[in-house]
């Protein structure tokens, strides 16, 4: 492994980390300015990762486009979206580092802004992690134990996404971030690891399946 691609290992796991972090909200902190320079420093790192993958974004109008590389850019291009929309309504909401810009009102929709981008993101982003662990996924599924682990994973995965209630923040049926006390935090962190391995598998599978021709 090359310099270049370690560098974009590390950062990539350290963006999921704040991810799973950062979805938890207020609630895993003892002040929200934790929250607030967590946040900020995901916003960083996707601008390095963005200047890391420059190439790719430059050649987004560019060739031809085939059924996976528009899944790919679908992908890609919603992620961008979410993370412009966290970026401006967490600045609207913050109480300690962006005070000094003294923006007034908006606090509502922007509120709601944060619930459901920052929803999204996360769902577009295990989306995305899917799309480049071919390998990982090509030696998990090898054997027949690791494949039935990634399976009962998934299956878990599909019930903290109802048990959470994930569904409905990207529905805007629940409106408020609700952080299940009596769970604990481990199994918060389970459990949005889990979803992330579930639509990491649904992303690879049919993004396999389009390189294919079999969709």
């Amino acid at each position: 492994m090359t310099k270049p691609q370690r560098l974009r290992m590390t950062i990539d796991i350290t963006m999921t980390i704040l991810s799973i972090i950062l979805m938890g909200g207020n609630y895993l902190f003892p002040a929200d300015l934790i929250h607030e320079i967590l946040g900020v420093g995901l916003f960083v790192l996707w601008g390095v990762h963005i200047a890391l993958n420059r190439r790719w974004y430059g050649a987004i109008f560019k060739g031809k486009y085939n059924p996976y590389r528009v899944m790919q850019t679908i992908i890609n291009c919603c992620i961008l979206i979410c993370t412009i929309f966290l970026m401006i309504s967490g600045i609207i909401l913050s109480n300690h580092i962006f005070t000094f810009l003294n923006i007034q009102g908006g606090l509502g929709f922007a509120r709601i802004t944060h619930l459901l981008a920052s929803h999204w993101y996360y769902l577009f982003m295990s989306l995305h992690i899917g799309l480049h662990m071919g390998r990982l996924f090509q030696n998990v599924t090898a054997k027949i134990i690791p494949r039935i682990i990634l399976a009962l994973v998934c299956a878990y995965g599909i019930y903290a996404f109802i048990a959470r209630g994930v569904w409905k923040y990207l529905i805007l049926q629940q409106q408020f971030f609700f952080f299940d006390l009596d769970r604990g935090y481990i199994l918060f962190a389970i459990d949005y690891i889990s979803i992330i391995i579930l639509f990491a598998t649904l992303s690879h599978l049919l993004a396999k399946s389009l390189k294919k021709g079999k969709l």
